[in-house]
């Protein structure tokens, strides 16, 4: 939508805002940043009393309402809601949707030549009081399904519009082109760049519990938690540690905490892939997943199609010496011959992307290095695999051709990711070669990368966030070759150094399931009831423990123990191999 029409919006709803003044809080019902940028202390200042409150506004009252920038703890224009209709409840059982008010409307940035944040927020007729935003992915650029299901959430419980909770999201301050997700056009302008890095999280938060308030006449919204993977991830990290006092809880999946250090390694695997003869084939692919799960699937204790004990595999494979089905896994001499093995090049570029990537410039974020990737026992784009799921894998991993000059849409995720934000985040020359940047040493650009990563890289930092009761479930598959597994664990690894492991075990949790990539898998497709443990939790203060993972796609109905890390499941030696009780949790 275009800033004139959202400014015509607001001045038609001018009349309707003072009508309805009293029924909606003219600030936040809870502490604001106070700050411009994402990356504020957290620490804030109280928000003005909310305006009391006289009766709910019918779902049609709200089209063309306004949205005070005052209601709004960052810069911003103010906002206007576009469209508000109800939907009539459909489905059944756990994918039940009840009837609810949606509603979409726009955001209005400060410069005018910014695009909008666009939002969208689900209003049940039948409220719990209660709120949930959902994160992104990628570089954003669509507002997410608000009436769906938290990352890797079960199949057989209620999704959370179906619990009654008020859901919403936003595409993060720009529209996407048909490169949906990877479209980093957007990073030419710097108020859509710091919508993107985190101020989009705050902005509509506070748009969306204005309405909430607005809507059923109330002046607080009673728990207000935050899902998402991914850049969802990093988004649910970012908005508890710079609003605490927004949020009471949040699951984070495969986050993307420190962005800016993860999209240099991607960069490094974009350029490490486009050497000659470096890129794998599919049946490649195959080959060494099949010769790394005859190492390393019977390191948990059973042969069962699972990788328990990651850490253990990648210290004892390794494809230049092994062997499957009475074959070297390398080709003859290291030279290519086809499909039957891996080249020394190629088996150099795999080694090379499991290491870490060190950066030889400062980073104002903090960040020296990035993780490398569990490689061994990963899907990379297994392409003859049947599942339905198999082409959003492939999509997410190695894609189906190798990167090059111009990028090929088909090369992998990272590759055209790193494409555009190199492009359009780094240079701003939309012809510049990205392979020519070297993540490490990136020369004249280190200074707009280290600029960058003040607005990307998620500090650690949840102190604020524990002392106000906040918990967090932090969740990772252990084959995840977009997101480092072993970045997420040093997360956590420093915020246990930071508080003492006690202080952690009291608000926080994190585990990691085998067999998962990014996202979704063939092998073990999560599905695991975190909203429920997150309530509990919060609500209750019923700590999460002996949580359960199921596998949807792999072994359909086969469960795993989700063990605190670094406890990993080991077989206990008996018992049906589908079954988490046939497990314990060991180190």
């Amino acid at each position: 939508m275009k800033n004139a029409r959202v400014a015509q919006a607001l001045g038609c709803a001018s009349v309707l805002a003072v009508a309805l003044a009293g029924c909606g809080g003219g600030g936040n019902d809870t502490v604001a940043d106070g700050g411009t940028s994402a990356g504020g202390t957290g620490t804030g200042t109280p928000s003005s009393p909310a305006t009391p409150t006289v009766s709910p506004v019918a779902c049609a009252q709200l089209v063309g309402a306004a949205i005070p920038a005052s209601a709004i703890g960052l810069p911003t224009s103010g906002g206007a809601v576009n469209t508000a209709t109800v939907v009539s409840a459909s489905g059944t059982g756990a994918s039940a949707v009840p009837e609810h008010c949606l509603v979409s409307g726009a955001i209005l940035p400060v410069d005018k030549t910014a695009p909008n944040i666009q939002f969208r927020l689900a209003l049940p007729t039948a409220w719990n009081s209660k709120a949930l935003m959902f994160g992104g992915g990628g570089f954003d650029g669509s507002v997410p399904n608000v009436t769906g299901n938290v990352p890797n959430g079960p199949t057989n419980q209620p999704t959370p519009i179906g619990r009654g909770y008020a859901t919403f999201a936003s595409d993060s301050g720009h529209q996407a082109n048909a490169l949906g997700s990877q479209d980093g056009s957007f990073a030419l302008n710097e108020e859509a760049v710091r919508n993107f890095g985190g101020e989009a999280i705050k902005k509509t938060r506070d748009a969306a519990i204005y309405l909430t308030k607005m809507r059923y006449a109330v002046d607080k919204v009673q728990k207000a938690y935050f899902a998402g993977g991914s850049t969802g991830g990093r988004e649910a990290l970012a908005a508890i540690t710079h609003w605490p006092a927004d949020w009471d809880g949040a699951i984070s999946w495969y986050p993307a905490w420190n962005d800016a250090a993860a999209l240099l390694a991607g960069q490094r695997l974009s350029r490490t892939l486009a050497q000659p003869g470096a890129y794998p084939s599919p049946a490649k692919r195959a080959l060494l997943y099949n010769a790394s799960m005859a190492a390393c699937d019977s390191l948990d204790g059973v042969a069962d199609g699972l990788i328990s004990n990651q850490q253990r595999c990648n210290a004892l494979f390794d494809p230049s010496t092994a062997v499957y089905n009475g074959n070297p896994l390398r080709c003859a001499g290291g030279v290519d011959t086809g499909d039957s093995c891996l080249s020394d090049v190629q088996i150099n570029a795999l080694k090379l992307l499991t290491t870490d990537i060190r950066f030889n410039f400062s980073l104002a974020s903090g960040e020296d290095h990035y993780s490398g990737v569990n490689i061994w026992g990963a899907d990379l784009g297994i392409t003859t695999n049947p599942s339905p799921l198999q082409p959003t894998v492939t999509f997410l991993a190695l894609g189906t051709s190798a990167p090059a000059t111009p990028m090929p849409r088909t090369a992998p995720y990272a590759g055209v990711l790193l494409d555009q934000w190199i492009k359009y985040s780094v240079t701003r020359d939309p012809n510049f070669d990205s392979l020519t940047l070297d993540p490490a040493n990136p020369g004249p650009w280190a200074g707009r990368i280290s600029e960058l990563s003040t607005q990307l890289d998620t500090r650690v930092d949840l102190a604020p966030f524990a002392a106000k009761g906040g918990k967090l479930l932090l969740a990772h598959g252990l084959v995840d070759v977009l997101v480092s597994t072993r970045a997420t664990e040093e997360y956590y690894q420093r915020l246990q150094s930071q508080m003492g492991p006690a202080e952690v075990d009291k608000f926080a949790r994190y585990y990691e399931v085998a067999g998962l990539g990014h996202a979704v898998s063939t092998v073990f497709n999560a599905a695991w009831d975190s909203l429920t443990t997150l309530e509990n939790w919060v609500e209750k203060s019923a700590p999460p423990d002996n949580q359960v993972v199921m596998d949807t796609a792999g072994v359909a109905g086969r469960t795993r123990p989700l063990c605190d890390y670094p406890k990993w499941p080991r077989y206990n030696g008996a018992g049906d191999v589908n079954l988490a009780s046939s497990f314990s949790c060991v180190n």
